[in-house]
């Protein structure tokens, strides 16, 4: 097995997806439902936020959103705190970086795709224009692409390091 392989192997790529996964959501909900209230889990479900009853309903949906946001937070501390107790390890910023922004991307591709297009439960701004709100949806799309792939970049980069190093270290020990 080579460098990069070992390298890889030692990094909880799946800590950083499921940081990135929550991170991701707990923005979301905490941004964009809460600070901005441009929209509710289930606003465009046949429930705009336009009574308290409604409101409630939305703020119920939302409270179990952050909920499931907050298992994907436990479940990346709970598989990085088992590979912390490895021994030797080599981890690279640009992984950990890397591997969160994947994951945030990840939870905007599969939200945005299931919830505002498929779904239609709420949109990313309902304060805009209806006609607009294709726009805003895309863009949220487009910005979780975004992050995806330079995180991919990021992980990539940070394993060609990391096992540049395990070599280097390996070489000096021989």
């Amino acid at each position: 097995m080579g460098g990069a392989e070992r390298a890889s192997e030692k990094f909880p790529v799946s800590a950083g997806i499921l940081f990135g996964l929550g991170l991701g959501g707990f923005f979301d909900g905490i941004v964009l439902h809460q600070i901005l209230q441009w929209h509710h889990l289930v606003s465009s479900a046949g429930y705009p936020p336009d009574s308290v009853h409604n409101l409630e309903i939305n703020t119920f949906w939302d409270g179990l959103f952050h909920a499931s946001t907050y298992v994907f937070v436990v479940l990346g501390l709970i598989v990085l705190w088992r590979s912390a107790h490895r021994t030797h390890m080599l981890w690279s910023g640009k992984m950990l970086a890397g591997t969160v922004l994947m994951g945030f991307g990840i939870f905007n591709l599969v939200e945005g795709i299931i919830d505002h297009h498929l779904l239609g439960i709420h949109h990313v701004n309902e304060t805009a224009p209806r006609d607009h709100w294709i726009w805003w949806d895309l863009a949220f799309l487009l910005w979780g692409a975004a992050m995806l792939v330079g995180g991919r970049f990021l992980l990539k980069s940070g394993q060609a390091e990391t096992a540049d190093a395990a070599a280097l270290s390996s070489s000096r020990r021989a």
